[in-house]
């Protein structure tokens, strides 16, 4: 028997078969646990039915999260299949390309500020407040993050800001749904291929350094960033609320002072 036997969990962000949802969703589903599925738009749920098969997924809906209205839509569709459920995957991010690799200060515009910290961030606050009254108690919400949170990263640009938001966002909800014995963590992953990685300029380059400069000299993959997912779904991480847990062969620990 699987130790997710009985949780209902949602996931978003799956696109294509490099994300790490898709990673989280497979190591959830392993683990015997019920799963619903959110993607960006209905345009791309029939490329996720394809990466899917060989699961029994309960549904799958669409969502804009830069809309409030939208999340709230969401949670009303997913009550008519889940009256309560057990947690979420939050697994999206956003960035305009250019805020990402040009100068920070010449191309920062209020615009793609608040553009990426709603998408990024915001959005993981919004599904908490939306979903706390269908999330039974021991639930627990996931959302994933990158050192370039706390170091500056070449190429990272206004998503370094976002991921600060999102961890120190992480903090504030998990004090404010504790009374309710809901947990709410983050991972931070080392750098995995993904559709998002191969915006960040030289990420081929940043890979090797990071494996180079790791405790553990391999590569991250997305079936580890799952299982850690995994564990912190299940009961046997009803300890742990309001954490970063870094996924990352011990890099954040080993890397040098400065800009990496």
């Amino acid at each position: 028997m699987g130790f997710l036997k009985g949780k209902k969990i949602l996931v978003t962000g799956i696109y294509n078969e490099r994300s790490i949802a898709l990673s989280i969703a497979k190591a959830l589903y392993k683990q015997k646990a019920e799963l619903s599925l959110v993607c960006q738009n209905k345009k791309i749920i029939n490329k996720i039915k394809n990466l899917i098969q060989s699961m029994n997924i309960s549904s799958i809906f669409s969502c804009d999260v830069s809309d409030d209205e939208n999340i709230k839509e969401l949670f009303f569709n997913l009550k008519k299949i889940w009256n309560k459920f057990d947690g979420f995957i939050h697994a999206i991010a956003y960035c305009p390309k250019e805020n990402m690799h040009k100068d920070f200060v010449e191309n920062s515009t209020q615009e793609s500020f608040n553009l990426t910290h709603q998408i990024s961030s915001y959005s993981f606050l919004s599904m908490a407040r939306e979903s706390k009254h269908m999330l039974n108690k021991s639930s627990s919400l996931i959302t994933l993050s990158y050192l370039g949170s706390q170091r500056v990263l070449s190429h990272y640009g206004m998503m370094g800001l976002a991921k600060s938001s999102l961890e120190s966002n992480i903090r504030y909800i998990a004090h404010s749904l504790g009374k309710k014995n809901i947990r709410v963590n983050g991972i931070s992953c080392g750098p995995i291929k993904t559709i998002s990685s191969y915006q960040i300029k030289n990420f081929c380059k940043i890979q090797k350094y990071h494996r180079s400069i790791s405790l553990i000299k391999n590569y991250i993959t997305g079936h580890q960033i799952g299982n850690v997912a995994a564990f912190l779904c299940s009961n046997l991480s009803t300890g742990i609320t309001g954490s970063i847990i870094y996924v990352d062969n011990g890099f954040n620990i080993n890397i040098p002072n400065g800009i990496i």
